[in-house]
């Protein structure tokens, strides 16, 4: 099936294209609007990027893409008049962070923090402002959340330390979360890796729900307790572990694991990540019989 939102019973219909892939250059290689050419030759999922955009500390040389695009909005009246029923998520990915270090290449903008500061400054302001652009066309629509994927962990801790994160990404994410508040939408994030030390941050300028939820870098049990009423959390199933290597009882053990720590809500049960090519049709089935068979589950038909 070319839709399985209905099949599934996906609650969150995904509005936008987070990353800007619209050019297909062939060969396992696509081109992003702002202009970075990524090979899927091995990573099928996203790519690597390939060169630099941005060869020196400096923007005089680049201009950034239309962030009103037709192209992120096109499809947006269609998919909520087929879905009507779901959570409406306007994504944006590689929002601040990320989009910097795809332009300027991870070990450069890392240098940069250091080394040209006011660079750094301005560069995540000009993506902030971009993303802002588009949060505020994409609000007129009707939309519930707007959803920015941003990621700053490892498997331990910041990639740039929380030094670093609190001077730079800080203040942007602040004027971005402000832009979806005031439009009176929730704000949803997506940050791989251990990043909980965070969430207070976070909370203060306005964020709402947190994805993917690594079990294998955080206690979801304590920050589940710890931050009900406060955040809450999507995702939580381990896609590095037990859905991959696991067994269908294993799958379905930490499922039901999950969902009884939900409950009380705050929650939102899904696997920690997209679910890849390493995982069984036996395991995906698990969690979700387990999913739709809970306790008080109403299942809805797809028409």
């Amino acid at each position: 099936m070319d839709d399985l939102d209905g099949v599934l019973q996906n609650h969150i219909l995904q509005l936008g294209s987070d990353i800007g892939f619209f050019e297909d250059l062939g060969g396992n290689h696509l081109k992003d609007v702002f202009g970075v050419i990524w090979d899927r030759t091995i990573d099928k999922d996203i790519g690597s990027p390939i060169g630099y955009v941005i060869q020196d500390p400096s923007l005089e040389k680049y201009t950034f893409p239309d962030p009103l695009d037709q192209r992120y909005f096109d499809d947006i009246e269609r998919k909520i008049e087929n879905k009507p029923d779901l959570f409406r998520v306007f994504e944006i990915g590689f929002s601040l962070f990320e989009r910097a270090w795809t332009l300027r290449g991870m070990e450069n903008l890392l240098m940069d923090f250091i080394l040209h500061p006011e660079f750094v400054q301005e560069f995540l302001q000009e993506i902030a402002d971009y993303n802002i652009a588009q949060i505020n066309k994409a609000m007129k629509y009707d939309i519930d959340a707007v959803y920015l994927g941003d990621d700053w962990g490892q498997q331990r801790g910041l990639i740039m330390g929380y030094e670093f994160w609190k001077q730079y990404i800080y203040p942007q994410l602040e004027r971005m979360y402000k832009a979806v508040k005031d439009g009176g939408k929730y704000v949803m994030i997506h940050s791989c890796g251990d990043v909980d030390e965070l969430f207070d941050d976070l909370i203060d300028i306005g964020l709402d729900c947190f994805n993917p939820f690594q079990p294998e870098v955080m206690d979801v049990k304590n920050l589940l307790l710890r931050y009900r009423g406060k955040l809450c959390f999507h995702g939580g199933l381990s896609i590095q572990k037990i859905l991959p290597f696991g067994t269908p009882e294993d799958v379905r053990k930490e499922s039901l694991e999950l969902i009884e720590l939900g409950e009380q809500g705050g929650y939102i049960f899904s696997p920690s990540h997209a679910v890849e090519g390493d995982t069984s049709l036996e395991n995906i089935f698990s969690f979700i019989d387990v999913a739709q068979n809970q306790h008080g589950y109403i299942t809805i038909k797809p028409d």
